[in-house]
């Protein structure tokens, strides 16, 4: 079996979807053309409020893909801290309110584990992603990286959380990481490959 020669990103964002081509790697897209879903602009947003990374994915998959012939994904992903009750989780870009920074935001988690006694707790990242086609569901992968919160940001790459999320097998945050080892390893960049795969099995 063969991936889809065209697959559509459910977003407007150019930089999200450079980021999937790098993570898909010419090997693993075997051809697959990354678009971004034509008129994504004009289409009413879809909500994402559900409890889970796995059923906002879909639920956007299946939304966006009723406006579209072809094969549309989505993904949703976030930092997980279980010593905070799985928070900062589905609400991690949102965590100290709409609009608020990358500093504000891992401010805010360091202070919420500074106030329950949690030093430097277990975290991981996780990403799901999700395929669908004319409203039907195609494939649903996830995968995460685990690590730790270290106590104080480090590093100047990446983005959100990735100064503070450290990991101890490199002794490097994501944030020192190089952009090559971070898409190598990260929850996005396997969730990606994986998703990829899946794809060829339901093609």
């Amino acid at each position: 079996m063969h991936a889809p020669a065209e697959l559509f990103l459910a977003s407007s964002n150019t930089g999200k979807l450079a980021e999937f081509r790098v993570l898909g790697g010419d090997a693993a897209l075997s051809g697959a053309r990354l678009e971004l879903l034509p008129g994504f602009a004009k289409i009413p947003a879809f909500e994402e409020n559900a409890p889970t990374f796995g059923e906002n994915a879909l639920g956007k998959a299946l939304y966006y893909s009723r406006h579209s012939d072809g094969l549309v994904f989505a993904d949703d992903s976030g930092l997980v801290v279980p010593a905070l009750g799985g928070a900062p989780g589905v609400y991690s870009a949102r965590y100290a309110g709409v609009g608020a920074s990358d500093a504000q935001r891992i401010a805010k988690l360091l202070a919420e584990l500074a106030a329950v006694g949690a030093s430097q707790p277990e975290a991981y990242f996780v990403c799901v992603i999700a395929a669908a086609r004319s409203g039907q569901a195609l494939a649903v992968v996830s995968d995460r990286v685990d690590g730790r919160i270290a106590a104080e940001p480090r590093g100047d790459g990446g983005f959100g959380y990735d100064p503070i999320f450290f990991l101890p097998q490199w002794n490097r945050t994501f944030a020192e990481l190089s952009p090559q080892e971070k898409n190598r390893h990260s929850h996005r960049g396997k969730a990606f490959r994986r998703f990829l795969t899946a794809l060829r099995g339901a093609a």
